[in-house]
């Protein structure tokens, strides 16, 4: 089980060899890497799938399921630093192990929460397999630059993110099929039921959980005995600057970085908002539609969001960054004002949409934030991550609106409206700074 040395940061010992996409040797430990980002974006889209099923099989409210985005979430943010720690101590491999462990026991922890049906039990399940996910997302990022020419780093980087979005698309449909039983009652069939009838039925909801997870449980421990076992570049780095916590401090009074952090917070409490209510919003709006067919739409709203990303990137060879970032923030602030008021067939349409417009939001809003930070981005950059904990307190926010408003989820996607708006104002003011920028014309 040989080792590249492959510094990042740093002078490395061994270059790979120049042009090569990925260099010889590595070619197997790239493909598996380049899975993870498929195996996180299962975690975090499952829950989506969740927050409608809990309601029925643990007779949740809004307020109640939106908790399992706030534990997922905070996970991420309590864990993403200890990950780091550990990675510079041990090295990518043990997070990465330490990281499919985690998500392994996660996803395990279902089957006997499921058996007790205790709703305390699922959020401990999903915090750890959050937990597990933190550590996968600090590792896997980084790592896929040494897996060959630095010069290509940005190529690995996007088709292992393709991956990512890929399994967004597919969690909702897998989730759909496996998780949701096709059984669904009206509040009148429930309360017609006798005690043990209502029983029965919510045991067998909670149960449909069970296999998923474990399936999932299983693949993950086959995927971390083969990243065990196989070649892996070996990553180096410089040593850290002295003064963290003052440097810390500094980078914070950057208007760029601190604009950058604030901007982050809304926007992944809007895109966790909608996606996680997606399913509830489409039962309200069409009743008679089946639940698998919502989960169907989240779907193709995240193929949208794959295609954004893909037609944003294109675009942003023509328009600039921050010019792009208000023009989608303000399109999706227009559809979410559509989808709040708009009837039925039109409010569903507008709120898919949405995807398509957000999915530049987050690599534009970070990079704008660090671009200027120069060897000081190590500083700024988790911080800007950390800014993730806004998908933990959004979600649970729309479920206690929601119930303050009669329970009618539709007026209520108007908080992630707000954040959109927010968004908007960051853009505009972002690209008025760099209108401001003298251009310097050197003389002939």
């Amino acid at each position: 089980m040989g080792t590249t040395a492959v510094p990042i940061g740093a002078a490395a010992a061994e270059q790979p060899p120049a042009g090569r996409f990925i260099t010889p040797g590595f070619k197997l430990g790239f493909v598996l890497v380049t899975s993870l980002f498929f195996l996180w974006a299962i975690a975090n889209n499952f829950n989506d799938i969740l927050i409608r099923h809990f309601q029925k099989a643990l007779d949740l409210n809004r307020a109640e399921a939106g908790l399992i985005q706030f534990v997922f979430y905070l996970g991420y943010f309590l864990m993403a630093l200890p990950a780091g720690m550990l990675m510079r101590r041990f090295g990518y491999r043990a997070g990465i192990l330490c990281g499919l462990g985690l998500y392994a026991l996660g996803a395990v922890l279902f089957y006997p929460a499921a058996e007790i049906r205790v709703y305390g039990v699922f959020l401990a399940a999903l915090f750890v397999i959050a937990s597990g996910a933190a550590f996968l997302e600090t590792a896997a990022n980084p790592y896929i630059v040494a897996f060959g020419d630095p010069a290509r780093a940005a190529q690995r980087l996007n088709l292992a993110q393709s991956f990512n979005g890929f399994g967004g698309f597919v969690a909702p449909i897998i989730g759909g099929i496996f998780i949701f039983s096709g059984v669904e009652h009206s509040a009148a069939d429930l309360a017609a039921m006798s005690p043990a009838e209502l029983t029965a039925y919510r045991v067998s909801e909670a149960q449909m959980v069970q296999m998923p997870y474990l399936t999932l449980a299983a693949i993950v421990i086959c995927l971390g005995l083969a990243i065990a076992l196989v070649r892996l570049p070996r990553i180096t780095h410089e040593r850290a600057p002295t003064g963290t916590l003052s440097g810390l401090r500094s980078v914070l009074r950057e208007p760029a970085l601190a604009g950058a952090v604030i901007a982050q917070f809304f926007y992944v409490g809007a895109q966790v908002g909608v996606w996680s209510f997606f399913i509830d919003f489409v039962k309200e709006l069409s009743p008679a539609t089946p639940e698998r067919t919502a989960a169907f739409l989240l779907s193709l709203s995240l193929v949208l969001f794959m295609a954004g990303r893909f037609i944003g990137t294109a675009l942003m060879q023509r328009i600039s960054a921050t010019r792009l970032l208000l023009v989608f923030a303000t399109i999706d602030s227009v559809l979410i004002a559509i989808a709040a008021f708009a009837p039925g067939i039109v409010a569903v349409a507008a709120l898919t949409l949405t995807s398509f417009f957000m999915s530049i939001m987050f690599p534009t809003i970070f990079s704008l934030g660090v671009k200027d930070l120069g060897n000081r981005a190590m500083l700024g950059a988790p911080l800007i991550i950390m800014a993730i904990i806004g998908g933990a307190l959004f979600p649970p926010l729309m479920g206690l609106v929601s119930q303050a408003v009669g329970g009618a989820i539709q007026h209520t996607m108007l908080l992630p409206g707000l954040c959109f708006v927010v968004i908007a104002l960051y853009a505009r003011r972002t690209h008025h700074a760099e209108q401001a920028v003298p251009t310097i014309t050197p003389r002939p």
